[in-house]
Formats: C-alpha cells, structure tokens, sequence
C-alpha cells in the first residue's frame, strides 16, 4: 500500500482549509480509496506519481477545470488523472467525491498481467467528466463497504480492482511520441516471461534469471524494473499470487498443493502473504467465490 504521504492528489486536498476526509483506507495491492466533501475551494496537481480515479458522489454542479470553464460536474461523473498530469480545479458550492488512488506498480503489473503490454509504452488517457454507469455503480457499492471491516476487506479489493481493471481495458493507450530506451530486448522479456510462469513452483533466483540475459545481478534488476515497472521480486511474487488466487477459484486442490505449487514453502506461509496482499486468507477467499456461484 503506498503511503498517503507518497499521495500527492490526497496531500493537496488533505492541506486545504476546505476539504474535509470523511474516511480513507487502504486496499492492499497499491490501492487506497478516499471519500471527500470540499466546497469553495481552488486546488492544483502538479505531476502526481500516482493515478487517480475520481467519481463525483454529490454537488460538484459548480466545479470546473479552469482549461475547460465551460464543462461543469455532476453526480455520477467520472475523472481518470494519470500521473505526471497537470490540473487546475475550482469548486463552487458544494461536492462529494470518491477517490482511488493507484500506485505506479499496480498499474505497471496490470499492463503486463491484464494486457501483456510493456508498461512504459503504454500512458492512462486523463479524462474530464465522462460518463460509465458501470464504474459508478462499482464505486457506490466500494462506498458502502465498512473499510475497515476485515470480513468487508475482500470485497472492497475486488471492487477496487475491477475499477482499475475497467479502466485499463478502456482508457489505456500508446504512449504518444514514445522512444524506448534501455531495459531488455523484447525477445528477453518474452523469454522471461514464459520462463517466471513456467516455473513459479520453483526457488528461482535473481543470478539465475540475470544469468538468462548475460547480465550481473546489479544490472539485470535495473533493466528489469526499466521494462516491467517491478523489481523482479515483486513481479514473482506477484504472478504466484495471481496463479494462486485461479487455483483457489477454479480448483478444489488442498491449500498446501497450491502453496507448494506457488512457490511457497509452507501452507503457513502461503497464507500469511497471501493475507497481506488479498487481505484475507486463501480459504475466507475461495469461500467467498464459493458463495457468489
């Protein structure tokens, strides 16, 4: 979870006089979600490092970006700010609104897992005032979860998850005027890859992988986050748990094969980084699917 202090959009409005935070959690997998209400303010990102979602909740009828004074905001609209964006907001009257918050490596992990897309060719579209019943029903039912709730925690990170999964399907793009440069050749990340899927049961190491590209350890970690947006750690860990998280949604095996066919060593391992990341354990989420079918 990134650090609301690391949160640039939320910072910006947590400083204001005006905005006030009704509550904030975090989601785990890079995910945070806010809830505002501001009224009479005039607020500025400059270059967040993270994206932002926003749904307008309530009001917001007198709120506009000063590039666009002639679009106003309403209940039920939508905004994707990227990172790296510059905005310029002034809010007239009164406005509730839902935020959440994506850290630059959830998005990075998406790409490749969702889209098997390179990260870096790929930019978020920001957009102003857009209209998707779909995101705006997933954000009111994120809103009438307790956050802070652990038998809610699951279904919360879901929720969030659609939310950026919807999002990636349909606003993400070329990255405009893009020059690669450094990171591994494409033919090196398609064998890395292949080769990290094909043996995420096994205790691969970073000499081992560096070893593939004729690269030291030092180099080989750089390049690799260059390209996937991930230290190679995270990317692994990453792709056991989503391995995991498909056995234990489409298969009936003891919990203690799907560790051990993870890359865990332990059922008790397995289980207690799978609670940190999912927030909630390998069983409490196979029933939780169980329960939905």
């Amino acid at each position: 979870m990134p650090l609301l202090d690391n949160l640039q959009v939320f910072q910006a409005l947590n400083s204001s006089p005006n905005a006030r935070l009704e509550r904030s959690a975090g989601l785990d997998d890079g995910l945070v979600a806010a809830l505002w209400n501001n009224r009479h303010d005039a607020q500025e990102y400059h270059g967040p490092t993270h994206h932002t979602l926003s749904c307008y909740i309530g009001g917001g009828t007198g709120t506009f970006r000063r590039d666009q004074p002639d679009t106003k905001g309403s209940p039920g609209k939508l905004c994707t700010l990227p990172a790296g964006h510059e905005s310029s907001w002034v809010i007239n009257g009164e406005i509730r609104l839902a935020h959440l918050y994506v850290s630059p490596e959830q998005f990075a992990l998406g790409c490749i897992t969702l889209l098997d897309r390179e990260p870096r060719e790929l930019q978020l579209h920001e957009d102003t005032f857009f209209d998707d019943p779909a995101q705006v029903e997933r954000f009111q039912q994120l809103l009438r979860l307790d956050w802070n709730e652990p038998g809610e925690r699951l279904l919360g990170s879901s929720l969030a998850h659609e939310l950026l999964s919807h999002t990636l399907l349909s606003q993400v793009g070329q990255r405009e005027g893009l020059r690669v440069k450094g990171g591994l050749a494409p033919h090196l990340r398609r064998q890395l890859v292949e080769f990290i899927d094909q043996h995420l049961a096994d205790p691969l190491s970073l000499g081992q992988l560096a070893g593939m590209c004729a690269l030291s350890e030092y180099h080989f970690a750089r390049m690799f986050r260059e390209s996937f947006g991930l230290p190679p750690h995270q990317y692994l860990l990453a792709r056991r748990l989503e391995h995991a998280r498909q056995l234990l949604r489409g298969t009936r095996q003891p919990l203690g094969e799907i560790a051990l066919s993870c890359g865990f060593a332990s059922a008790s391992h397995f289980t207690n980084r799978f609670r940190q990341v999912v927030g909630a354990t390998p069983g409490e989420y196979r029933l939780a699917f169980v329960n939905q079918r």
